[in-house]
């Protein structure tokens, strides 16, 4: 006789492995055959979770339609299930999977956009955090501000895309107005994603020394490293001017030396 453990691990592989044909035997037939029991809670399993994925990802569903997002979820779902019991989990290798899957090969800009999409998921979830304690922060002795760390907010994340994928995003929204062509040979963007503290979720776009100035930050480097990637990216940037903007928006939660 199987554990109780064992029992839990062979019913969620005979669930999501459609090739499994032995462990419908350790099922009670009760009106309908262990197979067929089997094959409702794969049906079940599958809906959900491809409910789920467009929860996350209605741009990608509407950029390529439902039967083909159907199919593509099928695909990811045998490939990446759920192991988590929060369905708000799900989902995050959906755009490397897009990058491998074939029928999916021409839409270049299909990946990018799912990476945005699932940002946008993980900010609108992410805990609140207090604010930067502007006045420690003010403390710290001029010679040792370039040993500063900094911590990004929990509802922020940075984007880099070769394709206008925020444009997209934006002409494929419910209820857009205005024209709705994109030109994918307009050039890539560097974005901000930040959740503000009325829960509105707002794309800034970044010049190539802003971006890299917070990219590093967000990396773990330096204060001083991360002012020195970003003049290199973009010599005569305003750098000050730059991360007091962000300090002051929020965009930045947490420092130490």
């Amino acid at each position: 006789m199987l554990r109780l453990r064992e029992l839990q691990l062979g019913f969620a592989t005979a669930v999501f492995d459609d090739e499994q044909n032995e462990f419908d035997r350790h099922i009670r037939a009760a009106g309908l055959s262990g197979v067929r029991r089997l094959q409702v809670y794969r049906n079940n399993s599958l809906l959900s979770l491809t409910g789920a994925l467009k929860a996350v990802y209605p741009v990608v569903c509407r950029l390529v339609g439902d039967e083909f997002f159907n199919y593509a979820a099928a695909q990811y779902i045998a490939r990446h299930p759920s192991r988590s019991g929060d369905l708000h989990e799900f989902g995050e290798f959906f755009a490397a999977f897009l990058e491998a899957f074939a029928p999916a090969t021409e839409l270049v800009y299909l990946p990018d956009v799912a990476r945005l999409e699932w940002a946008y998921h993980q900010i609108f979830h992410a805990a609140r955090h207090s604010p930067l304690d502007l006045a420690t922060l003010a403390q710290v002795p001029a010679q040792q501000q370039g040993e500063l760390h900094f911590q990004l907010h929990p509802a922020a994340r940075l984007l880099e895309s070769a394709f206008p994928i925020l444009r997209i995003w934006q002409v494929n929204q419910e209820g857009y107005i205005g024209d709705p062509t994109v030109d994918l040979t307009e050039g890539g963007i560097k974005l901000l994603a930040l959740r503000h503290e009325s829960l509105e979720i707002e794309f800034q776009v970044l010049e190539d020394g802003e971006f890299s100035l917070l990219c590093a930050l967000a990396e773990g480097r330096a204060f001083a490293t991360a002012c020195e990637q970003a003049l290199a990216a973009q010599p005569g940037f305003d750098l000050p001017a730059c991360f007091s903007r962000h300090i002051l928006q929020g965009a930045w939660v947490d420092f130490h030396l």
